[in-house]
Parts: C-alpha cells; sequence; structure tokens
C-alpha cells in the first residue's frame, strides 16, 4: 500500500492564535492533483503554508483520533527550526505575485536558488537550469529580465524554480490569479502535465472551469472546515 506524501489527522490551523480550519484529516499520494477551492479567507493559503511550516498546526479538540500531520517523514507538530529549511528544499511553492528577482536574469533567478540550496558544480547548475527551462517551454529565455516577460512567461519561470529541486510536491498558491484565461489555461495544462509525471500538485484556485478540462480531487473550504467534493 503506498504511504502518503502528506496525512493529517484531526488537527486544527492557526493563524495568528485564531483557528482557520478545525479538525482537518487527509490524505495525499504521489502525483495526484488537487484542487483547493471556496471563497476568499476560508483557509486555502493557509493549508499551503502549514505544509511548509510557516503556520502552526495543533491537535484538535472533539475527536479519539490522536493528532498527527506528516510530509515525507517530518512531524509537522513537532517540527524543529533546523528542520524547516530541510523540509521546504524538498517542496516546489509557486506565489501568485511570482517573486522573482527583478534585478537578475531568469537564468540567475534560478542559479540563485540552486546555490541558495547547496549546488555547487557550475556545469550541474547551467544543466538543470537549462533542464527546467525546457520543462516549462522556456528555454530560449533565460538571458532575460523579468520586466521583459509577460505575466504567463513569468509564471512559467516561477514554475521552473519550483522544479529546481526536483520536488515531489509542488503547492501552487492563485498561480493564474493575475491572468488572461488563455494564458491561465496552458498554467494549469503545465501543472496537470508535471502532476501525470508523477510529482503531486496541490493548488488554490477559484477558476472551476479547470475541473473540467483538467481533473483532478476537489477540497472545498467553509465554515472553517475542509471537505471533498466525491
Amino acid at each position: 500500500m503506498e504511504t502518503p506524501l502528506i496525512s493529517y489527522r484531526n488537527v486544527d490551523v492557526l493563524n495568528d492564535c485564531n483557528v482557520v480550519l478545525k479538525n482537518l484529516s487527509f490524505d495525499v499520494n504521489g502525483g495526484e492533483f488537487v484542487y483547493l477551492t471556496g471563497k476568499v479567507g476560508t483557509g486555502k493559503t493557509s493549508l499551503l503554508k502549514t505544509i511548509y511550516a510557516e503556520i502552526k498546526l495543533q491537535g484538535g479538540v472533539g475527536s479519539d483520533v490522536e493528532p498527527m500531520a506528516r510530509v515525507f517523514d517530518y512531524d509537522l507538530l513537532h517540527i524543529k527550526k533546523k528542520k524547516i529549511q530541510e523540509l521546504r528544499r524538498q517542496l516546489g511553492i509557486a506565489f501568485q505575485d511570482f517573486r522573482l528577482l527583478d534585478y537578475c536574469t531568469v537564468h540567475d533567478n534560478l542559479k540563485f536558488v540552486l546555490g541558495a540550496t547547496g549546488w555547487k558544480n557550475r556545469d550541474e547548475i547551467v544543466s538543470r537550469i537549462g533542464e527546467v527551462l525546457e520543462r516549462v517551454g522556456m528555454e530560449s529565455k533565460g538571458y532575460k529580465m523579468p520586466n521583459e516577460l509577460s505575466g504567463g512567461e513569468q509564471q512559467r519561470i516561477v514554475i521552473a524554480r519550483a522544479l529546481l529541486n526536483k520536488p515531489k510536491i509542488i503547492l501552487a498558491d492563485e498561480p493564474t490569479g493575475n491572468l488572461d484565461p488563455v494564458t491561465s489555461d496552458s498554467i494549469v495544462q503545465l501543472l496537470h502535465d508535471i502532476s501525470q509525471k508523477g510529482t503531486t500538485v496541490l493548488m488554490t484556485t477559484h477558476n472551476m472551469s479547470f475541473l473540467a478540462k483538467y481533473p483532478g480531487r476537489q477540497w472545498i473550504f467553509e465554515g472553517q472546515r475542509l471537505t471533498e467534493k466525491l
């Protein structure tokens, strides 16, 4: 039986000591595509932040189930600070607002991330950057500055950045929020293709049309609860 990459049991999500989500219990396996849907402020982004240990979890109440929250082999309820960066190096994170270094070329943006995560061999760094740019269809854009790229192109670079360390999980927070419909569709298709090759993708979205075209699990956030649409 496959061991889940993410496994939560009877935990609450806290943000500034306020409970955002209650009594979460779910598993996510390798290669799954999960849509996080619901109104603004219902806890979608907060849940993603718990996976990379930016927001705290605590044991839920009113249940006999022993609280547990694991990503890979990391116990999120008791994770030590020195282990958080280790965990994050195994995740790919794609933000809605890109967060590219605007004073660096695309190549140097990616090189910076590899250097910060322990890569030292120059040839291996150049090779890996070439691989991820080709994966997202941006192999000819390495010399460009971020402000020379369209929004869709910048988002592809963000996804390339998320792929650099060959993560088993990508967390995509509204990756199409600032894009036009055609570009948005191409970004979700890219993420779906990545998922079909074995990488788990969790993506927040308000665009329900994606679910029909690119099937996946749907989690609905409402009233401090997460329910899955079956």
